[in-house]
């Protein structure tokens, strides 16, 4: 029998775990892995979305000081921690901890819906042996408004066995590496309340810019004249036009706008940046580095007897005349 949750969420799952005739309903047994960073205002709701199909809910903290943790430990979370690098990196640390041979990943940010949960069910009940993972796919919202054409999240890996499945080496948009042969798909989409304030988004986007900027880098790709301007207005004009973002209204063009600038301008822009641009001088350097030159020159600090054995090989020569 799976060991419940303490207080309210054992009360919660009883009747989800188990069925008419008192038998467990869930075979598989599942771990939801919830990576997070100040996350406040998102973790309860996540995991209450979520909870009704977890063995256990293992959170992965990045140095969370807003309180998460404890909702989290409230709640009945077991909670891990370690500095964070990059969304990759961080998973594929914290997968192996999971005590379950399932594990369905979510971030704070993301509701599951009823039906998402029952197909989990379904899959955990009986799983098959040729396929090792599942993709589903995402409803976004943008400042709490559904955007249901100018979205920007594509379908994503969220369920996978633990002992199999891992991360690329990418510092970001990194996907399980899998043969896609082995990867079911479950239809009910993830809700996701990425961005709430434009401060939050900028602060996020910047990082995420600066690691896919990198990522180009890397790869010998450079910015071009095409890549700065055409790039970015191609960008808008599909995702406003062509996929027709204009029928989500002001969210919508915002949303459009935010992709073409941030995922596709300022990446290129950094990239530019760290091919051409030119670095601000520092005086105050160039000062200190001067101080440091002229203390050690001075004639007080040089060796003790240098000075007096340049006068003595004088003396020296003189007496030798």
């Amino acid at each position: 029998m799976t060991k419940p949750f303490k207080g309210e969420i054992a009360e919660e799952n009883r009747a989800d775990r188990w069925g008419a005739t008192g038998l467990e309903a869930v075979h598989a047994k599942l771990t939801v892995l919830i990576p997070c960073s100040n996350e406040r205002k998102n973790i309860r709701d996540c995991i209450r979305s979520i909870r009704a199909v977890a063995d256990e809910i293992l959170v992965a903290d990045s140095g969370s000081t807003d309180g998460t943790l404890e909702i989290a430990a409230e709640m009945g979370c077991r909670i891990i921690r370690r500095e964070y690098i990059n969304s990759a990196d961080f998973k594929n640390w914290a997968i192996p901890q999971a005590a379950h041979p399932w594990v369905f990943i979510i971030d704070a940010d993301e509701r599951v819906p009823e039906a998402l949960l029952g197909e989990v069910r379904a899959v955990l009940e009986n799983p098959r042996e040729d396929l090792d993972a599942y993709s589903c796919g995402f409803q976004d919202f943008f400042m709490g408004y559904a955007l249901h054409y100018a979205r920007w999240d594509t379908e994503s890996i969220r369920l996978i066995r633990r002992d199999v499945c891992r991360y690329q080496r990418r510092r970001v948009h990194a996907n399980i590496d899998i043969d896609l042969n082995r990867v079911g798909r479950l239809k009910t989409q993830i809700l996701h309340y990425s961005v709430w304030d434009y401060e939050d988004l900028i602060r996020k986007y910047n990082r995420y810019t600066s690691w896919g900027s990198r990522e180009l880098w890397d790869r010998g790709r450079r910015a071009t004249f095409w890549s700065l301007l055409v790039r970015p207005t191609l960008r808008f004009l599909h995702t406003y036009i062509i996929r027709r973002g204009f029928l989500d209204g002001l969210p919508g063009l915002q949303a459009c706008i935010m992709m073409a600038f941030f995922s596709t301008f300022m990446k290129q822009a950094k990239l530019w940046q760290m091919q051409s641009g030119i670095a601000q001088p520092d005086p105050e350097a160039e000062c200190e580095t001067n101080a440091v030159v002229a203390f050690l020159t001075r004639e007080d600090f040089l060796p003790r007897g240098s000075s007096d054995a340049s006068n003595t090989g004088g003396d020296s020569v003189e007496r030798a005349a």
